[in-house]
């Protein structure tokens, strides 16, 4: 009873830690992917990565995540586990829990940008800066780690950085950094393309990279405030149905990590900064339907790539 309560006491502690600015997909979008990622998954392979994220150093919390108790099946929470542990690294950002924060918090390895311009109408890359973002150095690194004799701790954190990752970098602005007069250094992932009239107050301001981050939610959301369940569940169901593995298997590039972040800076350039987009405006309705259809799309191959680089990495060679 008492390790029950306990474990109860830490969960809620833990969603309160949630209710946190995220930045990527937010949580909605990260955890369709892994159900995506989960739906891939073999058994035998869903079996030895939730063993070894429950192995994962305590000071992570990671396996507190885990409610091994209640009501739903053990299939039913090894998934809600598998699809919370994708959004572990942005709850790490929480300095309220400031060991946590600071070992694991790692702002620049959620984006990796290219910068670029726009000149005599064509585009144009520009000079990497020293520090343009170092997920894709992430990677590789945790790909290899997955792959070979590490302990258990150090894969826990690198699946859960792998789970986010991938995520992330299928946001098209987690690969941009458009370079313009009014922002020579870089738009900062769309952050500083501001989408509410000039003297909005900050605190009132929304911006080009929020509206991507949270697009299914404000188009989808969750009014009835539904269980994951219930709500996620079935998004992540719609879009394997609008987006099959069958019709993406060709364009999946299997471990090709910079072929998919060049993939997503084109859709950037492209998809996001579209003709119809406006500073100071809201998008209009028709480039916000293109826009999730753009980004239903994106979970889609993120989720697929990441179920399959796990089968490959935890499947025993013959």
């Amino acid at each position: 009873m008492l390790i029950a309560f306990t474990r109860a006491v830490l969960f809620t502690v833990i969603l309160i830690a949630i209710n946190i600015p995220v930045f990527g997909w937010d949580e909605t979008g990260h955890k369709i992917t892994s159900y995506i990622a989960w739906q891939r998954m073999t058994p035998e392979v869903r079996t030895q990565v939730i063993k070894i994220l429950l192995d994962a150093p305590e000071d992570s919390q990671l396996g507190t995540f885990y409610m091994g108790y209640g009501s739903r099946t053990e299939e039913t929470r090894k998934r809600e586990y598998f699809m919370l542990t994708s959004t572990w690294a942005d709850i790490v950002r929480d300095r309220n829990f400031d060991t946590r924060y600071k070992k694991y918090h790692k702002g620049n390895w959620h984006y990796d940008d290219t910068f670029w311009t726009m000149k005599d109408g064509q585009i144009a890359v520009l000079p990497h800066p020293e520090d343009g973002g170092r997920a894709l150095e992430r990677l590789n690194e945790y790909d290899k780690m997955i792959r070979g004799k590490a302990s258990n701790a150090e894969k826990a954190i690198a699946i859960a950085w792998l789970q986010h990752l991938i995520g992330d970098l299928h946001q098209p602005l987690h690969t941009s950094a458009r370079v313009t007069d009014l922002e020579p250094k870089g738009d900062q992932g769309g952050n500083l393309f501001l989408l509410t009239p000039q003297g909005t107050p900050r605190d009132k301001q929304e911006n080009l990279h929020w509206f991507w981050d949270s697009i299914v939610m404000r188009n989808i959301p969750n009014s009835k405030n539904a269980c994951d369940a219930n709500y996620l569940d079935p998004l992540a169901e719609s879009i394997m149905k609008s987006y099959p593995y069958t019709k993406m298997q060709a364009q999946l590039a299997p471990g090709q990590f910079e072929a998919w972040i060049k993939e997503s800076l084109i859709s950037a350039q492209t998809n996001v900064f579209s003709a119809d987009l406006k500073r100071f405006e809201m998008p209009s309705e028709k480039y916000k339907k293109k826009a999730l259809n753009v980004a239903r799309e994106r979970l889609a191959l993120a989720g697929y790539r990441m179920g399959d680089l796990f089968n490959q990495a935890f499947t025993a060679s013959p």
